[in-house]
């Protein structure tokens, strides 16, 4: 009895044994695998890239630039006299043909009353005048009148058509005046403070009355380096030259579009000044404020261009790493051109189409296995 007992602990100790040696072994191997497969994860580096472009490059200039009004208009009388009333709200719009100031109207309209009276009289006269050579000119061959009386009263017929017509421009200079005495908006613009108010004695063509200012559209005004010029003037050669101005802490971009280029250089500072107009519908901009200016100033054809991010620096020059087709980078030599914005050209090292890297170069070195990650992570 205890001889079979024995035989069957050695049985079970046996076969634990077995079953212990085979756990070993798979559970080994499951092991191994997965640190293979860690092993080839994390010897790929995680990298952000972008393709090489090969195409058109606007060069762009960026400086510091201000609003200007389109036109500015010093509103002043016409004629001498009081001021009656302002029609305008200071600071207010006003709009083209709108009477905005009235200055009293008696002294004209008495002026103007004047000059139709002369007129009156003197066409009442021009009449009797015509009557009386009518009548007497038939007369004359008759021998019952003489020559001198006829020719008198055809000189004073002469001399009252003369008199009616120095009348009438008389009215019509005194209607033009006494018209002066309520004065018009030339053009839709924002009006300035009151420089003289009610009451006051305005003198014609010398006091000013007050300052309008269009700003729809409204002028950018800046200036560039001599240096830029030619570059510039062959852009705006090829048509309109967009300008987009920003105010400063404002993420809004303003598109406005190159109007005037001055016709000198300034020696003093070695700048030309430039205009770009804007619709400034919503009256974005008041004249006299600061905006930052970036407008094209030189077209680079047919280059390869990359992201600023993707070049890096060594001293041995500038380099890049370009992704190969299976999926290592390879460190390539290339020499840098312009920039304009976020893309910067290669001159050399590049035939476009490559794919480089932007993100993670500090990882990298030749040979360097990558694996592509987006933005969203």
């Amino acid at each position: 009895m205890q001889r079979n007992t024995w035989k069957k602990f050695v049985l079970v100790v046996v076969m634990l044994a077995v079953i212990g040696i085979g756990a070993h072994y798979l559970l080994g191997s499951a092991g191994k695998s997965a640190a293979k497969d860690h092993a080839t994860t994390a010897q790929t580096v995680p990298v952000k890239i972008a393709r090489a472009q090969r195409g058109n490059l606007d060069l762009s200039l960026k400086v510091i630039g201000s609003a200007e009004a389109y036109s500015t208009v010093n509103v002043q009388s016409r004629v001498d006299g009081q001021l009656l009333s302002l029609s305008f709200k200071p600071g207010g719009r006003v709009r083209q043909g709108e009477t905005i100031i009235r200055i009293d109207p008696s002294l004209l309209q008495s002026q103007l009353d004047q000059a139709l009276g002369n007129l009156a009289k003197d066409q009442a006269q021009l009449v009797n005048a015509q009557s009386l050579l009518k009548r007497y000119t038939p007369l004359l061959a008759k021998g019952y009148v003489a020559q001198s009386d006829v020719d008198t009263y055809k000189a004073n017929e002469g001399l009252y058509a003369a008199s009616v017509k120095a009348d009438n421009a008389a009215v019509e200079l005194a209607r033009t005046q006494l018209s002066y005495a309520q004065i018009h908006a030339p053009v839709d613009s924002i009006a300035g403070a009151p420089l003289v108010y009610p009451g006051a004695q305005v003198s014609a063509n010398s006091t000013n009355l007050v300052v309008l200012n269009q700003v729809r559209p409204i002028y950018i005004t800046f200036s560039i380096p001599q240096s830029a010029l030619a570059g510039l003037k062959a852009s705006y050669a090829r048509g309109a030259l967009p300008v987009t101005a920003k105010i400063p802490g404002s993420q809004s971009a303003l598109q406005a579009s190159l109007d005037f280029i001055n016709n000198a250089v300034d020696t003093s500072t070695g700048t030309i000044q430039l205009k770009a107009s804007y619709a400034n519908t919503d009256d974005e901009l008041t004249p006299g404020q600061f905006v930052e200016v970036t407008l094209p100033t030189t077209r680079l054809t047919k280059v390869v261009t990359v992201p600023v991010v993707a070049l890096q620096n060594s001293p041995n020059g500038s380099f890049v790493f370009v992704v190969a087709a299976d999926g290592t980078v390879q460190q390539r030599m290339v020499t840098a051109g312009e920039s304009s914005g976020n893309q910067i050209v290669i001159d050399k090292g590049l035939d476009g189409g490559e794919q480089v890297v932007t993100d993670g170069q500090l990882l990298l070195v030749n040979g360097t296995h990558v694996h592509v990650v987006s933005d969203n992570g």
